[in-house]
């Protein structure tokens, strides 16, 4: 037994001094093939490498090009199309295209006005002020915006948002015109937030609320929204205030035995089944597209005739009264642009502002892809903030792009934002000569028209798909939709952008590292776990650093490679299989270096040598040789331990090991 002992010793002794005679060698072996130098870039000019950094942070789609080479007054027409883009599109405008832009323009006015009466409730206003703000920012945009298929104005999750948080500052029972002004000062600081945003190039910023926390945090906005509803499709006179589910469902209950009204429930119980049934023609055959567009209004009118044929008004039943006639009055007068609700408006303006600018560019983006066509995301926060400025002059709340209405616009076959126009035009008819008639209209069909109109807002299908692909975005997406549902809508919203934000912080701290094999009859090295065929090289161990290396990771890095190195030596001890002398980092995903992380490799050198390892980097960046070589850790390690790829560096250190492997 002693003397197995030592011919295992032995072996071991002698494989050792093998790896150790062939990597002496090194890469100047007469058998080894000619191995490629890392080369290092030519040092930059301090000021041309900062002027690289911001135009490729704020100009990476060179919005300067087509001014490039052009006449002055060439130029200024460019930049007046750049503004407003209806210049350039404009002139190529026809009357097949405005055929399609007035048909598609009639069926979302038609869509529009009901859910802006009952919109403009969300928000706690009275019914014009959602009339108002299908208007006038509808026509802004139109001259503004870069997005042929949008449809502007009043959507549920703004002005339930808008709601919630106006009324947090003033009861909009007791304190109406208080109420209403901060509305329009938030409406004002609203515009100036996503104005400030494009004119800065600023538009990456609402990307870091991911798309799973905007799934969860719309679905519980939307069952939210349907909850809020029951108050008007019951008849309960007397409803709480809160949003949650539990005070909502208190209340409801609470007045069952006295506060429902069952002429009420029968009225919206018809028509939201009516309602959702054209929704289910519509989905059944894209021909009928047109039917769920139209059911809202032609809900409203009979809903109407019904209730002034029978009086139903004077039996409980809940009517909108009195609609102001007449367009948008001015109302910059009534901005506080002073006093405690400045700061107040500025705070609940800038929240309900991300959040429209956010929906409003998922929207755009959508339809810009199907269409095939190039959206400016920074051109479209400038039409969406001017609009908004200019609405909150005009007694108009905040407005962005619906989903519902800007997917019946592309089914109806608009063309260009003319359709924006069409619609505000029928809605100003509707101003100047319809309002009256809707006075005997019951709010239980607006409650309909919401809930309807919401529930496609709760996306069960792309939950499902991200539990599959990545469950710490569903656990962002759920942790969104139950804050708002069981807290409030504010807390759904701190609750999802602090998830995005900590998913973020922890790909940054703790990024993923391999180990790295080389797969058969290739000089190929890749993940052991993705390829388990790929074989380890004796004596060498290869890993790979998936992220940059700053200094908010580089001392977890270097832990993590010294834990791989250990674990390693841990299982090669217990095989009998000879021990580590080089370590292998792959650095061709480490995009960048800071000096921490430069630090941390100091200190994984210095560890090595402890250890008799030697460090070897393959396949450093540009940014990153230059740094290595710029803090003189490149003469540290010596040149000659820093290679091209892998595989070269494998071939250096144990050439013969690395053929048997």
């Amino acid at each position: 037994m002693p003397s197995m002992d030592h011919s295992t010793d032995e072996k071991l002794e002698t494989k050792e001094m093998d790896i150790r005679s062939l990597s002496s060698s090194g890469y100047q072996a007469q058998n080894t093939p000619y191995i490629h130098k890392v080369g290092v870039p030519p040092k930059q000019n301090l000021f041309k490498e900062f002027k690289y950094t911001v135009k490729e942070t704020l100009f990476s789609d060179d919005p300067f090009r087509p001014f490039k080479d052009q006449s002055g007054s060439r130029k200024f027409i460019l930049g007046m199309q750049a503004i407003f883009p209806i210049l350039e599109w404009g002139r190529s405008y026809s009357l097949t295209k405005f055929r399609g832009d007035l048909i598609a323009g009639l069926t979302i006015a038609s869509l529009c006005i009901p859910q802006d009466i009952g919109y403009a409730k969300l928000a706690n206003l009275d019914p014009q002020y959602g009339l108002y703000s299908s208007f006038v920012p509808p026509l802004i945009y139109a001259f503004m915006g870069s997005s042929r298929d949008i449809a502007i104005g009043p959507v549920a999750v703004v002005s339930l948002l808008l709601g919630t948080l106006l009324q947090n500052e003033i009861d909009p029972t007791t304190n109406a015109i208080e109420y209403r002004r901060l509305a329009f000062t938030a409406t004002f600081f609203a515009g100036i937030t996503q104005a400030t945003l494009g004119f800065l190039r600023l538009g990456f910023l609402i990307d870091f609320l991911s798309h799973a926390a905007i799934v969860g945090f719309m679905g519980g906005a939307a069952i939210t929204i349907a909850l809020q509803q029951l108050k008007g499709f019951l008849g309960i006179q007397k409803f709480t205030k809160n949003s949650d589910i539990i005070s909502v469902m208190k209340s409801v209950w609470g007045s069952v035995n006295h506060g429902w009204n069952w002429q009420t429930i029968l009225i919206g119980a018809s028509f939201l089944s009516f309602l959702l049934f054209a929704k289910y023609i519509g989905k059944r055959n894209k021909k009928f597209f047109w039917v769920p567009a139209i059911a809202p209004l032609i809900s409203v009118i009979l809903s109407t005739f019904f209730v002034y044929i029978t009086r139903a008004d004077k039996k409980g039943v809940a009517i909108v009264k009195h609609i102001e006639k007449g367009i948008n009055p001015p109302s910059l007068n009534e901005i506080y642009f002073s006093g405690k609700y400045l700061g107040k408006g500025f705070r609940i303006g800038v929240v309900a502002g991300m959040i429209a600018l956010t929906e409003a560019t998922a929207i755009g983006r959508t339809f810009a892809t199907m269409k095939d066509y190039q959206l400016d995301g920074n051109k479209e926060m400038v039409a969406l903030g001017a609009m908004n400025i200019v609405g909150s002059m005009t007694s108009c709340y905040v407005a962005t792009g619906s989903f519902s209405r800007s997917a019946v616009n592309y089914m109806a076959g608009c063309r260009t934002a003319v359709s924006n126009i069409v619609m505000s035009c029928v809605v100003f008819l509707t101003l100047e000569f319809i309002t009256p008639l809707f006075k005997y209209t019951p709010n239980a069909i607006l409650s309909a028209i919401i809930i309807s109109a919401v529930i496609n807002l709760v996306d069960f299908q792309a939950a499902i798909l991200i539990w599959k692909i990545d469950k710490f975005d569903f656990v962002a997406c759920f942790g969104a939709f139950f804050g708002v549902i069981f807290r409030s809508v504010e807390i759904g919203l701190l609750i999802a952008v602090s998830i995005s934000f900590a998913k973020i912080l922890l790909q940054v701290t703790r990024p993923r590292t391999a180990t790295l094999g080389k797969i058969p009859g290739t000089s190929v090295y890749r993940n052991i776990q993705q390829y388990p065929e790929a074989t380890k090289v004796p004596g060498v161990l290869i890993v790979r650093v998936d992220s940059a290396i700053y200094f908010s990771n580089s001392n977890y890095v270097k832990e993590r490679i010294l834990r791989l190195l250990a674990d390693e030596e841990e299982n090669l001890k217990a095989e009998y299989l000879p021990r580590i002398q080089f370590l292998i980092v792959e650095m061709s995903p480490v995009t960048d270096i800071d000096t921490s992380g430069i630090h941390a490799l100091e200190e994984l050198h210095g560890s090595l040598q402890k250890r008799d390892m030697q460090l070897i980097l393959a396949n450093p960046g540009p940014v990153v040789i230059d740094k290595l070589h710029a803090s003189k850790f490149a003469n540290m390690i010596g040149e000659n331990q820093i290679f091209l790829t892998v595989a070269d560096a494998v071939s250096s250190c144990a050439p013969k090991l690395a053929e048997e492997a």
